[in-house]
């Protein structure tokens, strides 16, 4: 027997309902040709009551987003870091998921928008799933979670006016100063990717690897596009905008439709207790990037994206990444904002998809899961069906922990635990100006009147103390934004002592 209705006269399925009962008609019962409805028409309210629950709430941030399957795998031997099964050996391969997507704008936003892009991965491993979730940049606008949530609020829409203001975000950054170094990163000629298959993605945070000895090595991720890294430049962007706001999805899209795969090279910097405790900045500072000089780029492996989904709901907009996704071998860091994440984005799925968005098919681990969570909105139990739901318990074959995946201790010292002060005591212009005198002439040039562009939107209280970070990273930064918001540079600079 099957649930499957057809039609002998009709080389078509039978339409049904949700619990897949055949429909006869597609009309509303009504009485008589005229009306009114009837309420006993259970085909038509089904209908209507899914099609007002068919959106989910979007995301706060990086709601306009693209997905695609793909695979990695294993080039090099990094066992001596780590103990993750997925670096286990060369030539391993670990299936995963990949989701792009741009951060302040809401759903309806282009992708060919000058904003930092967001870079997350499923790997779904033989030992769970891990997730790693970053963006195209090697650092962030702040490194106290406290700000987060008020630093997206600058990128949102006005309260009354319902526009993105200028003079909100650049009060927030001026008064952020560890914001500059990303601020730099956003205005210059890297700030609008001419497609997802053409950025790089970063972990951004620092994490920690730990080998089969228990031996901790604090690390960071880094996946190099082997198509090389495109930019466009905002005239540019402003013509694809006005063609296809969708620009970056349908070129991801068609090129895995093609055959054309686009791939990426994960590297990783490592670093040691005793060299973080000898490094000039605070390693898991998300401002701060490792120079590469100093921590030199380590091979690991390929990764490509091969698939596209099938369903862009089920797959793409439902997709769930977390940070607190982690496996044996990987873990978290005293970096404050990844700790924040580490609940955040955890708590944004359960609001979001609910308390079983891991049993959606896209998140869903490849590997056996067994725990005592259970029920709630949208749990199958699958997992667990009748079996026992407690623990400690002594009964056969229930799911126990073992030691062996316990990571080694922590050694905290006497931390004071305080509120610290996390403008103190931390040099956020070095990095940034570094950052500035890479570019070349015509690079500065851009970027400083793209900032200049910006900037003159705010209220001029609010240039005066940005313009002062600007020359604190380098005078010719500053001197240049403030020549073109038409602002004398001698009273700059001395404000800037």
């Amino acid at each position: 027997m099957t649930n499957e209705h057809t039609d002998a006269s009709e080389q078509c399925p039978i339409l049904t309902t949700a619990d897949g009962a055949p429909i006869g008609r597609q009309h509303a019962l009504t009485a008589g040709p005229r009306g009114p409805l009837l309420m006993q028409d259970v085909q038509l309210l089904e209908q209507m009551q899914h099609f007002n629950r068919e959106r989910i709430p979007e995301r706060v941030v990086h709601a306009k987003g693209s997905g695609a399957y793909g695979t990695f795998t294993v080039t090099h031997d990094i066992s001596q870091y780590t103990k993750a099964a997925l670096f286990s050996e060369p030539g391993k391969q670990t299936a995963l998921f990949l989701r792009f997507s741009t951060v302040a704008g809401e759903r309806g936003a282009a992708d060919a928008e000058r904003d930092v892009r967001g870079f997350a991965i499923k790997f779904y491993t033989e030992e769970g799933n891990w997730d790693m979730v970053g963006n195209n940049t090697p650092v962030f606008f702040v490194r106290d979670p406290y700000k987060f949530a008020n630093f997206i609020h600058t990128q949102k829409r006005h309260a009354k006016a319902n526009t993105r203001c200028n003079d909100m975000q650049w009060d927030f950054w001026s008064q952020c100063p560890e914001s500059l170094h990303q601020v730099t990163i956003l205005f210059s000629d890297r700030g609008l990717p001419a497609s997802y298959r053409h950025l790089n993605g970063y972990g951004s945070h620092t994490y920690s690897l730990i080998n089969a000895s228990g031996e901790r090595v604090w690390c960071k991720f880094h996946f190099k596009t082997n198509q090389g890294v495109k930019n466009w430049m905002d005239d540019k962007a402003a013509e694809v905008v006005g063609q296809d706001r969708e620009s970056h999805q349908r070129d991801l899209y068609e090129a895995i439709e093609r055959g054309e795969y686009p791939s990426w090279t994960l590297k990783i910097q490592v670093m040691t207790q005793k060299q973080a405790d000898a490094f000039e900045w605070n390693p898991f500072d998300l401002t701060k990037v490792w120079p590469h000089a100093e921590f030199p780029p380590i091979e690991v492996g390929q990764m490509e994206l091969n698939k596209n989904p099938e369903n862009y709901h089920a797959e793409v907009e439902q997709a769930a990444f977390k940070p607190s996704a982690l496996v044996p071998g990987i873990g978290s860091s005293p970096d404050k904002m990844l700790q924040a994440r580490l609940m955040s984005y955890a708590d944004t799925h359960l609001h979001r998809l609910g308390v079983n968005h891991h049993q959606i098919p896209v998140n869903k681990p490849r590997c056996p899961v067994m725990n005592y969570m259970r029920d709630g909105q949208g749990a199958t139990g699958e997992f667990y069906a009748t079996k026992t739901n407690y623990w400690p318990n002594t009964n056969d074959g229930t799911p126990m922990p073992s030691e062996r995946f316990s990571d080694p201790a922590w050694d905290l010292g006497q931390a004071v635990a305080d509120r610290f002060d996390s403008t103190q005591d931390h040099d956020d212009f070095t990095q940034a100006g570094n950052l500035y005198r890479m570019f070349d002439e015509g690079e500065r040039d851009r970027l400083t009147t793209r900032i200049a562009g910006a900037l003159g939107d705010a209220r001029q209280e609010i240039q005066m103390r940005q313009i002062c970070h600007f020359f604190r990273a380098d005078a010719d930064y500053g001197r240049r934004v403030a020549e073109k918001l038409n602002i004398d540079i001698e009273s700059m600079a001395a404000h800037a002592q």
